[in-house]
């Protein structure tokens, strides 16, 4: 059996004033070309598919007709759950009329879906709460799926009865996902856990979120879910949330991150994006194949302390979207500043680091420059330098408030 996953798709997306649709309307063809080309019998899309709760009929347009190409004129199944970006009523929505073509959403944990048959050959088998299994048209081996799509503390009381300690969501987690595991994973099916979570090798390196991700900090109280807290009989897990391609843990199987299909800020700039196409067979570890994405524009990014020798870099990569920082003695002048702009289509803001304006607190001279911080490096270096701060970093609970504050959503 091959199997397709992809995620973060975050239709709607824009860099500053930039509109990405174009881009994701032909990173999609190329991904449905993937599966086409690959024969691949299910298609997974590990959440955000939206890039905000209330995307528009373009980026709606876009995801209907793209998961219906995926769906191979309903031979294919297709299974899409919701994001930390995606409203969850928005995803289930088109439900109905999805099933008919093999199309399943999946938008909030403990789901429980109907069984049901599509004139393609797609049959749902059993389902239980986060739990289904599909028969599939060429496949005598039915896919067992279990799905966990973000959620949230509201949702994770609400659905999971989830209390507000880090350890209960892990535990609660774990213990969900081994009950289901244990009656329902064997050698007889193909078993995989499809998720949009962070998560991490326990005692690893904390993944980098991208810049302007939302943060996922306070998952019903926890940072991060373990790999430990993968069931034994999972044979691959499906991740979204993360956008570069990276393997989290080996153990007990391959826990994959898949990328996003665009670059989407300029902290992803130069990375290359996949699909991951997984060959498995029951009772037998999985193969998976990363396949490199090529449409997109690149994300640039350099910095010039000359107005002409950055005229001459931004005149020599047109077709990319760029983002320059310049490094003056002073705020650049209004008519060097438009000559910048005009010299290519698709630059970002102009990022400024003015030598010799600021003071710090021991008197000397400092460098001011966003570049490549993120917002609580730059929210530290603001606090240092207000009057209440007075040279001192922010205490560790305000920084907790800090990213207790970037990590609401406000549509909820």
């Amino acid at each position: 059996m091959k199997i397709l996953h992809t995620a973060d798709w975050h239709l709607g997306k824009r860099l500053d004033m930039f509109s990405r649709l174009e881009e994701q309307r032909e990173v999609l063809a190329e991904i449905v070309e993937i599966a086409d080309k690959e024969d691949v019998d299910a298609v997974i899309v590990a959440g955000d598919l939206f890039d905000n709760f209330n995307p528009s009929s373009e980026a709606t347009e876009l995801l209907y007709s793209t998961l219906h190409r995926l769906s191979n004129n309903g031979t294919r199944a297709v299974i899409a759950i919701a994001g930390n970006h995606d409203s969850p009523e928005r995803i289930e929505v088109p439900d109905a009329l999805a099933r008919a073509c093999g199309i399943i959403f999946v938008g909030y944990p403990n789901a429980y879906l109907r069984p049901f048959t599509t004139d393609g050959g797609i049959e749902v088998l059993h389902v239980d709460n986060g739990y289904m299994e599909l028969a599939l048209p060429k496949q005598q081996t039915p896919l067992r799926l279990i799905l966990t799509p973000y959620a949230n503390e509201v949702r994770l009381k609400t659905y999971l009865g989830v209390e507000d300690t880090e350890d209960s969501l892990r535990q609660h987690l774990a213990q969900h996902w081994k009950q289901l595991a244990d009656q329902y994973f064997d050698e007889k099916g193909i078993n995989f856990l499809v998720t949009h979570l962070f998560m991490m090798k326990n005692g690893g390196e904390q993944p980098e979120e991208p810049d302007d991700e939302k943060p996922i900090l306070h998952v019903g109280g926890a940072s991060a879910i373990y790999s430990e807290n993968i069931p034994p009989q999972t044979q691959y897990v499906a991740l979204g949330h993360l956008h570069r391609f990276q393997t989290i843990d080996t153990e007990p199987c391959p826990i994959i991150y898949s990328s996003s299909p665009l670059a989407y800020s300029f902290s992803e700039a130069n990375q290359t994006k996949y699909v991951v196409v997984v060959e498995a067979e029951a009772g037998k570890p999985v193969s998976l194949t990363p396949v490199a994405l090529t449409k997109g524009k690149k994300l640039l990014r350099n910095k010039f302390t000359e107005v002409e020798e950055a005229i001459t870099w931004l005149e020599e990569n047109q077709d990319a979207i760029v983002q320059i920082t310049m490094v003056t003695e002073s705020y650049l002048e209004s008519a060097d500043k438009k000559r910048l702009m005009e010299a290519h289509p698709m630059m970002m803001p102009i990022i400024p680091e003015v030598k010799n304006l600021q003071k710090g607190n021991d008197g000397t001279s400092k460098i001011v420059s966003i570049d490549n911080k993120s917002m609580e490096e730059l929210f530290v270096e603001y606090f240092k330098n207000s009057k209440e701060g007075k040279g001192q970093a922010p205490s560790e609970s305000l920084m907790e408030l800090f990213k207790e504050i970037q990590s609401v959503e406000i549509f909820e």
